[in-house]
């Protein structure tokens, strides 16, 4: 077992070889923790744990279905443990569309959020502001693409410096799960279980949906469940899916340099 596990073994009382790893953690170690006095609850390792607990708590407030928050102490998480066939059937599709819209219909005041965060090494800058095209090209495009080699930095720079002409300068600022894509929804029986790991801001509500599409093909159930969109927003798609897949770039490596070649091409960078 690793050093976290026999952290998480030391504060919840439970022996580290009745501890089970769980699929994913690709950003993080995640671990099932059996209780014998109630359901099992799931440990999370990381930087800003509290972060993460403060987005799921935000979340919940809305009446998003997220895993309730046990606890956090130095470095761990613990949340309840959703149970998850990962069969998206358009009954769940449908129930993903509604929480979805619901969830957008939370409007900020500023796009960002309080605090910073991170997907795995990849810093967030969630300065609070009033300008999306600013905020969407320098806080997330240019700070996204910072460490990556001089050609993609000059097609995403000449990118950022157009941003203008090709996103609303002010949109509603919804509140965003930030990280919305198949994976990060769990469900059970056919219905929406819980949305898991959040990187919550404030900003245009396309952000979700382009995440949404980058790696799934939402069915209809989906789409009517979550209501009007712009007529135009298909056009937003490839400069909404560049951050996640300049993400992906960062933390996965070449594996995804075509996307991201095809995103910027598609974008006229």
């Amino acid at each position: 077992m690793t050093a976290f596990a026999e952290r998480v073994a030391e504060l919840t009382g439970i022996s580290e070889d009745r501890l089970e790893r769980l699929a994913g953690g690709d950003l993080s170690e995640v671990l099932l923790v059996p209780r014998a006095d109630g359901p099992p609850l799931v440990a999370k390792g990381g930087p800003n744990v509290a972060g993460e607990a403060a987005m799921l708590r935000a979340l919940a407030g809305v009446g998003a279905r997220v895993p309730a928050v046990e606890g956090e102490y130095d470095g761990i998480l613990l949340i309840d443990h959703v149970p998850n066939d990962g069969l998206l059937s358009p009954n769940a599709w449908a129930d993903v569309g509604a929480a979805v819209a619901r969830l957008h219909a939370e409007r900020g005041e500023a796009y960002g959020w309080p605090v910073d965060y991170a997907l795995g090494t990849v810093a967030l800058d969630n300065r609070e502001g009033q300008d999306w095209v600013r905020f969407w090209g320098e806080q997330r495009l240019l700070a996204a693409s910072s460490l990556l080699d001089r050609p993609w930095r000059t097609r995403i720079e000449a990118l950022v410096r157009r941003l203008g002409d090709l996103i609303p300068r002010a949109p509603p600022p919804a509140l965003l799960h930030g990280d919305l894509w198949a994976g990060n929804i769990l469900v059970e029986g056919g219905r929406l279980a819980a949305f898991i790991d959040p990187a919550c801001y404030h900003g245009h509500a396309e952000v979700d949906l382009a995440m949404l599409c980058l790696f799934s093909a939402p069915p209809d159930e989906f789409w009517a469940a979550y209501g009007e969109r712009d007529e135009s927003w298909e056009e937003r798609l490839p400069l909404y899916q560049l951050f996640p897949a300049l993400v992906h770039l960062r933390l996965f490596g070449s594996t995804y340099a075509p996307l991201v070649d095809r995103l910027l091409i598609e974008t006229g960078a």
